[in-house]
C-alpha cells in the first residue's frame, strides 16, 4: 500500500519502524531528542522509545561518533546523527581512521555496523560554513558504503539494509529534499549495490544523484520538449559505484554529462568521467561534459548562492553542446 508523504517524513519513519523493529537499535547526535532534529527527521521519537534509545549527545562530533562505534562492535545497531556534513569533518578521525579500518585491522574480528546519517548541500542560504557537498570524500575511503538517497522511497527503504550491513553506511540526506513529496510503498526492497533510471533516452545519459536529480530530471523533461530524449541516471550509491549501469547507458547514447554539486576539482563527477573514458573512449560521439558548483565558498545571498550551484540552465547547455547544438533555442 503506497503513501505519499515528505522526504523528511520517510527518513523519520525509516528510523522509526527500524527502532520497532530491533532493539539494537538506536539514534545519537545533538538535538535529536528533545528538539526532534535540526531537520525535524526525529520529531517525536523520544516520546516514543524514551532517552535509553534516543540520545542527545554533547556537541563532540568526534566523542558520539567514536561511542557509535564502540556501540556498534559490541553488537548494537546504532544510527549517529551528525547535523550537517561540515560538523562531520570534527569526526573524520574516527570515520577514516576507525570505522573504515577495523574490520582489515583485525583480520575480520571485528564489524563496525554503524549507519551515520548527516545532512549535505547547499539551497537554503546557510552560507560558506554549512553548505558543502563532501559525498566523494568519503566516497573515496575503501572499508564505507556511501548512499545518497534522493527519493522519498530510497530514503526510507536504504536504512533497514544500511543497518544489517557488516560495515559503517553513510547516508547523506540532502537539505533541499526534506520537503520534496513522494510516494512510499514500505513494503518495498531497495539494492544498496544499484544505481536507478529515472528516465529512458536514447541521445545523451545525463548522470547525477541527491539534490541534484530533480534539477537533471527538470532537464531532461525541457530537452524532450526540443526533441532530444536524454536518459537520467540515479547514481544513488557512492560507493561502491554502479559503474555497469552507467556504462551501459552511455554505450547506449554515445554521449554523456555529469551532475554534481560537489566542486569540479577532484569531484565525483571528475572519477565517473574517467570510468567512462577507460571503458567506452572508443563509443564515445562526444567529450564527456561535468556541470558542478562554482569553485568558490558557497555564498549567502541567495542570487549567488544559485549562481554557484548547478542549475537546470546549464544542464541543458551541457547537454546541447554534447549533441552539437550550442547557441539553439531550447
Amino acid at each position: 500500500m503506497s503513501e505519499e508523504i515528505t522526504y523528511r517524513e520517510a527518513a523519520g519513519a525509516a528510523i522509526h519502524d527500524a527502532m520497532a523493529a530491533d532493539p539494537r537499535v538506536f539514534i545519537m547526535g545533538e538535538d535529536v531528542g528533545h528538539y526532534g532534529g535540526t531537520y525535524a527527521v526525529t520529531k517525536g521519537l523520544l516520546e516514543t522509545f524514551g532517552p535509553e534509545r534516543v540520545r542527545d549527545t554533547p556537541l563532540s562530533e568526534s566523542g558520539f561518533t567514536g561511542a557509535g562505534i564502540g556501540a556498534a562492535m559490541g553488537g548494537m545497531r546504532p544510527i549517529v546523527e551528525i547535523m550537517t556534513v561540515n560538523f562531520s569533518l570534527l569526526a573524520l578521525d574516527q570515520i577514516v581512521n576507525n570505522a573504515a579500518t577495523l574490520r582489515h585491522m583485525s583480520g575480520g574480528q571485528f564489524n563496525v555496523p554503524v549507519v551515520i546519517r548527516m545532512a549535505t548541500g547547499a539551497g537554503r542560504q546557510l552560507a560558506a560554513q554549512h553548505s558543502h557537498s563532501l559525498e566523494n570524500w568519503y566516497a573515496h575511503v575503501p572499508g564505507l558504503r556511501v548512499l545518497a538517497p534522493a527519493t522519498v522511497q530510497d530514503v526510507y527503504s536504504m536504512l533497514a539494509p544500511a543497518l544489517e550491513d557488516p560495515d559503517p553506511v553513510i547516508l547523506f540526506e540532502h537539505v533541499m529534499l526534506y520537503n520534496r513529496k513522494g510516494t512510499l510503498d514500505r513494503s518495498a526492497a531497495v539494492d544498496l549495490r544499484s544505481a536507478a533510471i529515472r528516465r529512458e533516452g536514447r541521445d545523451i545519459t545525463l548522470i547525477s544523484y541527491g539534490g541534484s536529480l530533480w534539477k537533471t530530471l527538470e532537464a531532461a523533461a525541457l530537452l524532450a520538449e526540443d526533441g532530444i530524449e536524454a536518459e537520467v541516471v540515479d547514481l544513488r550509491v557512492l560507493r561502491p559505484l554502479d559503474a555497469d549501469t552507467f556504462l551501459s547507458s552511455v554505450r547506449k547514447t554515445r554521449r554523456a554529462v555529469i551532475v554534481d554539486e560537489g566542486w569540479r576539482t577532484g569531484s565525483l563527477a571528475a572519477e565517473i568521467s574517467a570510468q567512462i573514458m577507460e571503458e567506452v573512449f572508443w563509443e564515445l560521439d562526444a567529450p564527456v561534459g561535468r556541470v558542478c558548483s562554482a569553485e568558490v565558498p558557497i555564498p549567502y545571498p541567495r542570487h549567488l548562492e544559485e549562481a554557484a550551484l548547478p542549475q537546470v540552465p546549464a544542464i541543458i547547455a551541457a547537454a546541447r553542446a554534447a549533441l552539437g547544438k550550442q547557441g539553439e533555442p531550447a
